[in-house]
């Protein structure tokens, strides 16, 4: 099951701009590219290195610290196979910007 979670004001992520946000220890890097919302994990899946302040060129940002590129938009890298990173549903509502996660089941008790 998804929850949506506000991450802050629809207005303070203007195109061309990026916002590092955390939600129930996740770290999740917004992005508005050209008026549009996307979300990924800032973690790539190759060894972890945060890509909150990877280079943003298009629609694809590269991990500053190996190179390797996945568009924001899908998680995916160029071609067929390869990694993927984690994207989030993003979208403003009622001027807050709310990103959808998975919601962790409670432990169960024995």
């Amino acid at each position: 099951m998804t929850r949506e979670v506000s991450v802050g004001r629809a207005d303070e992520l203007a195109p061309g701009e990026r916002k590092l946000v955390f939600v129930d220890g996740r770290s999740i890097v917004l992005f508005n590219i050209e008026g549009q919302l996307h979300a990924i994990d800032n973690s790539c899946p190759h060894n972890g290195a945060s890509l909150a302040s990877g280079p943003l060129e298009g629609c694809m940002v590269r991990c500053p610290a190996h190179g390797l590129r996945f568009d924001v938009r899908s998680g995916c890298m160029p071609g067929a196979g390869g990694l993927k990173v984690t994207t989030f549903p993003v979208r403003t509502a009622q001027g807050k910007l709310l990103v959808s996660v998975m919601e962790t089941p409670a432990p169960s008790q024995a």
